[in-house]
């Protein structure tokens, strides 16, 4: 059952499903569940898998996979012991409403899933990016019109290299299937295209409701200048994409670093792809400021 259950968890990761893991490491006394037994819960419908032993500890368990699938917004772990009988006494314990009598501590783990991304563009600063995320092991997907800059000899780690039209791609792709992407950048060598992409991205989107976080649907960013921004805008506007929509795109793409290299760049865009995974702003420190 362990295997069954890791194994689904997996899934659910690679499916970018936020999912929590609950498991028994220690027990004393008569317990519903043995150190070892797990399940687990993914967000989204609350599915689960597995078992912590059921009856009322489950229950208990299971209330507060929820809970945390709908609070935590990066990993988070947590312990938690229990004593199996109402009378249970100990700041550390929870008593449940059991007649068993013994006392079971489970950890519970929330898991993200690691971004992946969709490079719209297979150029330059398209193949810098996808080294760097070789280099951090974070899964990409590669568009473009030409061959020779989508394909498998050019990014051997891509998840997936698609060479089409902007039109047939977009033919494919609905709310849904765009959810198995936490970032699309759109980097094409023409600036119709990434126009073209960005105007079916949003008309796909914008009937979802939903913000472009990365969780309920990718980030979208642009490479580009202010002057090229606001002709994509002015064309968004007029095709009827809502404003509040727009102001979700990132552009230009990057961190604020000076970036200028497609090299330069890679890291600029990695480091706020990072940045945004983390929950943590790049003015923030990362220390802990001693007393």
């Amino acid at each position: 059952m362990t295997a069954q259950v890791l194994t689904w968890a997996l899934n659910q990761l690679q499916e970018r499903r936020k999912v929590v893991l609950a498991t028994v490491l220690t027990t004393s006394g008569s317990v519903p569940g043995k150190t070892g037994a797990r399940l687990a819960m993914r967000a989204d419908d609350g599915q689960w898998k597995g078992t912590v032993g059921g009856a009322g500890l489950e229950h208990r368990v299971l209330e507060r996979c929820r809970g945390l699938l709908q609070s935590a917004k990066k990993p988070e772990a947590e312990l938690l012991t229990y004593g199996l009988n109402k009378g249970a006494k100990g700041y550390e314990v929870t008593p449940l409403d059991s007649l068993c009598g013994g006392r079971v501590t489970i950890a519970l783990e929330v898991m993200i899933p690691m971004p992946h991304v969709f490079i719209m563009g297979g150029g330059h600063c398209g193949e810098a990016i996808a080294g760097l995320l070789d280099q951090v092991a974070w899964p990409y997907s590669v568009h473009d019109t030409r061959e020779e800059f989508s394909s498998q000899q050019l990014y051997p780690h891509a998840a997936q290299c698609i060479t089409s039209t902007v039109a047939d791609l977009m033919e494919s792709e609905n709310e849904n299937t765009l959810k198995r992407f936490s970032d699309i950048l759109l980097l094409g060598h023409d600036w119709a295209e990434d126009q073209e992409r960005l105007l079916s991205l949003l008309s796909i989107l914008n009937g979802a409701g939903r913000e472009l976080d990365g969780e309920q649907a990718p980030r979208i960013g642009v490479i580009g200048s202010r002057s090229k921004w606001q002709s994509f805008e002015q064309e968004a506007l007029s095709a009827g994409i809502p404003q509040d929509l727009l102001d979700q795109v990132i552009c230009p793409i990057g961190m604020n670093i000076g970036a200028e290299s497609p090299e330069e760049i890679a890291v600029a865009v990695v480091a706020q792809i990072l940045s945004a995974h983390k929950g943590v702003g790049p003015d923030q420190p990362t220390w802990r400021q001693s007393s």
